[in-house]
């Protein structure tokens, strides 16, 4: 399964060349990222995914350039890997016809009071196995 965010494109985003700047398609993973995550919070008082994570890595490889309109761009986010402490959260950036960007980035569940990282839950574990795509899931991308 995969989570669909839907971006919305500002005039700040552009650079000179009036395609969106590189730096700024960072911050659209960013965006999607948080809303999938408190999208998998589960509201009951439940402790999972409410502390805080960190970024330990991004891949980003730029395809086409996106430039301004007024219509919001897709962006579907999956998981791809889950350690002990860290996942993997996978993305692309799309139209109907055109992908711009394909992405991934570690995350790392950290807990700000003790000022370290932290495993992931096995609450979590089960919420993140429902995004797992489906090669991952073949290659056992889940460490218990």
């Amino acid at each position: 399964m995969r989570h669909l965010y839907s971006c919305p494109l500002r005039w700040s985003d552009m650079d000179a060349f009036g395609h969106v700047n590189n730096a700024v398609f960072v911050r659209y993973l960013e965006e999607a990222r948080i809303d999938f995550m408190r999208r998998l919070a589960p509201g009951d008082g439940s402790p999972s995914f409410t502390g805080g994570s960190v970024v330990a890595r991004h891949e980003i490889d730029y395809l086409r350039p996106l430039v301004h309109r007024h219509a919001p761009v897709a962006i579907e986010l999956w998981v791809t890997k889950v350690n002990a402490a860290s996942m993997t959260i996978g993305y692309e950036i799309k139209d109907e016809d055109t992908l711009y960007l394909r992405a991934s980035t570690v995350v790392v569940p950290y807990d700000f009071t003790e000022g370290r990282p932290r495993r992931i839950t096995a609450e979590e574990k089960t919420y993140l196995k429902e995004y797992l795509d489906d090669a991952a899931q073949q290659e056992g991308a889940v460490a218990v």
